[in-house]
């Protein structure tokens, strides 16, 4: 419980912050279990599309501040990779 007016804020804020943070994170999530899905039917065209609307979510994540720039960089370069390794 906030013992002061700016501490009960600070807890408001925290909230919102938490929430928008949790949605941007399960947009990362749901496009990269897309993404695998796509990489395991084998169909490179649909992976390739996919994968760079998971690169704008984690750009997106990353500049926001929802995740650090070198998980999002690190998980691109997996992916990205798994793509190339397509036959």
């Amino acid at each position: 419980m906030p013992n002061t007016k700016s501490a009960a804020k600070r807890l408001r804020s925290n909230i919102k912050k938490r929430l928008v943070n949790r949605i941007r994170k399960s947009r990362v999530h749901t496009s990269e279990i897309r993404l695998n899905q796509e990489i395991s039917s084998g169909n490179k065209e649909q992976a390739q599309a996919l994968l760079s609307k998971c690169f704008s979510e984690l750009d997106r994540a990353a500049n926001k501040g929802s995740i650090h720039a070198n998980k999002a960089d690190r998980k691109k370069q997996r992916l990205a990779a798994r793509v190339a390794k397509m036959a």
